[in-house]
């Protein structure tokens, strides 16, 4: 056991956050560290005190403290990216939003925003590493409004990121020049390889100790909580509110879907609540629907207003209320839809199925409707549940569309939804 005194407070929070996610070794051996009840060491054998500090300094800029023999010291192999995951999404969290939070640690030059595994992820760069070391030591666990949206932060393996469009995913604050294009973030990162993921703590966190910050606030306005979406460069082939209905449905419960009279490419869908819709937002966006990839993002508007009494027939036609829908999959206090939502997927799940369907007829319903059936499986523990893939994800979008609550007998209706497994 022994003692090691930093220069200062700051230098020894940022050694204890490095070694949370790099457990140090010397000669081999596993070091375990935490912080002490003395605030400072006093010693009168100068000539130990020397040989303790040679000693870790030789060992830091050897890299014989590193993990896995990387060579990376304190500081070292760290990167002024940062990837940050945010938990528990109640309220959307925009670019803008994570600029105002982390630029109070220095210059953010670049952001980029996309979902992986049904999550909300960023990967943020600042100009300096130093600034990122901060950001992550004060952020990471935090709060950004009280009680939801916890920051998960980690150092990405990247150096830089590479910002094509200026947009409300991705964002470039030292090239105002930049176009508002289309973009997938999560393709453009899925090639550079994996991400440095931390551990968590080695050692028993210090009860008041900064190892295990308390999740407060981050002082954040929480945004007005508009459950209202605009889909936009929609096909003159959607058929209506209830398409737009149906391919939302999968990510919460429509209440409201009102397709602009004058601009028919447009149109607004009300979710039950905010967190619907940005589930919604972050999965459809950039998805193709009758062939034309459509943009999805917050609408400014509160509710969608439904026609009024002088309106005339066709204008009546392109709004439709739905919350009374039967085929609302979120309605019941804790169902297992909540558990089972997914990206858009060429495989889908179908969940329903009478003992009397066969996988030829099955198979013949999605067929006869246009789709091309390239493999099924029904689930072996429970033949009401299969797996069927098609073409391609926008085929897959369209089935759903056209298939989920088709009938199936008297009184059962197939359940369509995607999934995350393949066949």
């Amino acid at each position: 056991m022994g003692f090691l005194e930093m220069a200062s407070e700051e230098a020894a929070v940022t050694m204890m956050n490095y070694y949370t996610s790099a457990p140090p070794t010397i000669r081999n051996q596993p070091i375990f560290i935490q912080y002490s009840t003395h605030r400072e060491l006093k010693t009168d054998n100068q000539t130990n005190q020397r040989a303790a500090l040679q000693t870790m300094s030789t060992a830091v800029h050897a890299g014989g403290m590193a993990t896995g023999g990387e060579g990376r010291g304190l500081g070292l192999g760290q990167s002024p990216v940062l990837r940050i995951i945010v938990e528990n999404l109640f309220y959307p969290v925009t670019l803008e939003v994570l600029q105002q939070i982390f630029s109070k640690f220095g210059s953010v030059l670049k952001i980029i925003t996309f979902t992986r595994n049904n999550q909300f992820q960023a990967l943020l760069q600042f100009s300096d590493t130093v600034h990122a070391q901060h950001a992550k030591a004060s952020l990471d666990g935090q709060n950004i409004y009280n009680g939801c949206c916890t920051l998960r932060i980690d150092f990405s393996k990247l150096s830089a990121l590479n910002v094509k469009y200026n947009n409300d995913k991705s964002r470039d604050f030292t090239r105002a020049d930049l176009p508002t294009g289309e973009l997938d973030p999560a393709a453009a990162f899925s090639k550079t390889g994996s991400f440095l993921l931390s551990t968590g703590l080695s050692m028993a966190a210090v009860p008041g100790s900064l190892v295990s910050p308390p999740r407060v606030s981050l002082q954040v306005a929480p945004p007005a909580v508009h459950s209202v979406l605009l889909v936009s460069n929609l096909n003159p082939e959607v058929r209506g509110p209830s398409e737009l209905q149906q391919s939302t449905s999968v990510y919460g419960d429509v209440q409201r879907v009102k397709i602009l009279f004058n601009k028919k490419e447009n149109a607004l869908v009300q979710m039950s609540d905010a967190t619907q819709a940005q589930l919604a937002m972050s999965h459809l966006n950039g998805q193709r629907l009758h062939g034309n990839v459509i943009r999805v993002m917050l609408s400014k508007h509160p509710v969608v207003q439904l026609p009024r009494g002088g309106a005339g027939q066709e204008e009546q036609a392109l709004t439709r209320d739905f919350s009374g829908s039967a085929l609302h999959r979120f309605k019941k206090p804790g169902s297992k839809n909540f558990n089972n939502i997914f990206p858009p997927s060429a495989t889908l799940h179908l969940s329903n199925i009478t003992a009397s369907v066969s996988e030829e007829d099955l198979k013949d319903l999605f067929s006869s409707s246009g789709f091309t059936v390239k493999a099924f499986k029904f689930f072996q523990k429970d033949r009401k549940m299969a797996l069927m893939q098609l073409a391609s994800v926008e085929e897959a979008i369209e089935a759903l569309i056209t298939l989920h609550d088709h009938q199936l007998d008297h009184n059962q209706h197939l359940r369509v939804s995607f999934s995350k497994s393949t066949i």
